[in-house]
This record gives C-alpha cells, sequence and structure tokens, in this order.
C-alpha cells in the first residue's frame, strides 16, 4: 500500500537544505503570511487527536481494549473517505468521523458535530464559521486561539513535504511507522499555552506489525507492497483476480491471520495508550478514531482506497477528557 514509498520520503532533503536532515527530525512548515501571536484569554483544554490508521470498528472491539473503553463509550462512525491522505484532510478539516444521522440535513448535522468542539477545547466560542475562511483546524487553533501545533506521523503519505503541514509549529514523519510508543518521548506541553498534538499511529496498518516484530517476519503479499507497484498485476480497483491456472491471489485463511493481526496490535497499542494517559497533563481533551476501516476479504476485498464497501468507511471513536 503505503510502505513502498517510505525509504525514498524520508532520504529527501529539504529544498534549501545543503545536507540531509536527520531521519525523524521535525521540517519546518512552510512559509505563510506572519501573524501576531494569540494568548489564551482562559485555560484552555490541550487537545490530542489519535487517527489508528486502517482500523476496523469490529477490530477494536475484538481487542477489547480496557483502556480506551474507560476513555469513554467507544462509537460505531463513518468515515468521509477511504484512503490516508483524504480521510486526515477532512480530519483536519475538523470533521471528525461521522455517526450517519438518518432525516437530519447535512448542515445542521456539520453545525451541532463543530459545536462539539466547544467541548473538547474547553471554550463557548466555536462555531461553523470561526473556522471561515480556511477551514482547517490547525489554522484555527494556532492563529484564533494561541494553541501550539503538533503532527507526528507514521505513514509517508502525510509526510511534511504534503499540503497538510498548515500552520503546524511543528510536523515530523516517525522514524519508523509502527511504533507509537516513539511518540510519546517527543511529546511536550507548555502549561503557558494549550497544545494540540495529532498522532498518526501505523500499527493498525498492514502488514499489522508490532514494533519489536523483525522485519523479515512481516507477512508479505504480492501487489500489496508499494503504492503504484503492481496496480496492473491481478487487481483492479481493489478487486481480487485469480492468476492463471485458477489459483487465487491470496486465500481467505492468509486474509484472517492478517485481521487477527490486527487484533492483537489494538491490544498491544491500549497499554500504550495507558502510558500515553499517564503522560498527559490535567485539562487534556482526548478523540481516538480511525481515519478509514480495513478489507479483509469480504466480497472479494482486501485493503482499502479504491474499494467501496461498508467495512472500508466504519471505523471507531472515543473520544473523553483526561482529570
Amino acid at each position: 500500500m503505503k510502505m513502498g514509498i517510505l525509504r525514498r520520503v524520508r532520504q529527501r532533503t529539504a529544498p534549501a537544505a545543503s545536507h540531509a536532515r536527520p531521519s525523524g527530525e521535525p521540517l519546518p512548515a512552510p512559509q505563510q503570511e506572519e501573524q501576531e501571536t494569540v494568548v489564551p484569554a482562559h485555560p484552555l483544554n490541550n487537545y490530542v487527536l489519535v487517527i489508528l490508521d486502517s482500523c476496523r470498528y469490529d477490530t477494536l472491539m475484538a481487542a477489547a481494549p480496557r483502556t480506551l473503553q474507560a476513555l469513554g463509550t467507544i462509537e460505531r462512525r463513518w468515515s468521509y473517505a477511504s484512503w490516508t491522505a483524504p480521510s486526515h484532510y477532512n480530519l483536519l478539516m475538523g470533521l471528525l468521523p461521522h455517526a450517519s444521522p438518518r432525516h437530519v440535513y447535512a448542515s445542521e448535522y456539520y453545525k451541532q458535530d463543530f459545536l462539539r468542539y466547544n467541548e473538547r477545547l474547553g471554550t463557548q466560542e466555536i462555531e461553523f464559521k470561526s473556522l471561515v475562511p480556511h477551514l482547517y483546524l490547525p489554522t484555527f487553533l494556532k492563529r484564533k486561539l494561541g494553541y501550539r501545533t503538533h503532527a507526528l506521523v507514521s505513514l509517508p503519505v502525510l509526510n511534511p513535504a504534503t499540503v497538510l503541514n498548515r500552520d503546524f509549529d511543528t510536523f515530523t514523519l516517525m522514524p519508523k511507522h509502527n511504533d507509537m510508543a516513539a511518540m510519546l518521548e517527543r511529546m511536550v506541553f507548555s502549561p503557558d499555552y494549550p497544545s494540540f498534538y495529532l498522532l498518526n499511529v501505523g500499527e493498525t496498518h498492514y502488514p499489522y506489525a508490532l514494533p519489536d516484530e523483525p522485519e523479515d517476519q512481516w507477512p508479505r503479499i504480492h501487489g500489496v507492497h508499494g503504492v503504484f507497484k503492481h496496480l496492473d498485476e491481478m487487481v483492479v480497483g481493489g478487486k481480487l483476480r485469480t492468476e492463471e491456472g485458477g489459483t487465487k491471489f491470496f486465500d481467505q485463511e492468509k486474509l484472517d491471520l492478517l485481521r487477527a493481526r490486527q487484533i492483537e496490535v489494538v491490544r498491544y497499542l491500549d497499554r500504550v495508550f495507558e502510558r500515553l494517559f499517564d503522560l498527559l497533563p490535567p485539562r487534556t481533551y482526548v478523540t481516538v478514531t480511525a481515519d478509514h476501516g480495513e478489507l479483509f476479504g469480504e466480497e472479494g476485498y482486501f485493503g482499502h482506497g479504491p474499494v467501496h464497501h461498508d467495512k472500508v468507511y466504519e471505523v471507531p471513536f472515543v473520544e473523553g477528557k483526561l482529570r
């Protein structure tokens, strides 16, 4: 999927640099217009948005994550997109996964959904129009509310050179795609200003590997590694095809094992969330969700992206305020 471009992205240098930037070091945000530093008029909540990349709702529920269940009620929601990059753009517009309510106009749902940011941020001043004209949450948080904004991302399609890196004070592509625990060491909170952190967590993305699992033991599925490689081979639009002689591209037994691996990494991550919650300061609100789901053989599909199926949009959603 996205892993094939990882090495090339991390070896890139900034255009004006004369030497390579060490892996995992934050890349400065693109130059933007000067803005006055905003000092919050009253204490606001820190806000941490955690995205479990590719995590299905039923996968998370099968893992029975006690720490996340203690944060709040885990809901079944729906992503606005089926692939990481466009989904994260929606999320950073402030559009968290929706509840797909019936008999409700979209405009009314958006209005009510954006009002929830008052609870998340600890203010009473936010409406949908608050984000106009930029329609970008980091811009609003930084320029209007005085937040320090940070992103720690695991997947290279979200790297600091992309359009997502706007109005972030720091934006870091992690050295490993599957190590949420390493993100915790980079999180710093100021007593003077509220902080916003976006954490894109990669353990739940294919190949669903724990940080200490040797790479040569990861499952390998021909055509899955790499974003563009093999797009014309055996798979069109994510649909499983058969090879000559009738052999399936990959069988359901392998897909069941992959789903079991995703469940196992959620169990592991629940322990990492316990560490995260312990280190977060008072007045911190946390939202945990996914950018999209994942297919494990349902109706002949695997993965996400060019797939139209309920399970690729169905995601977990839980949030709450710590202390």
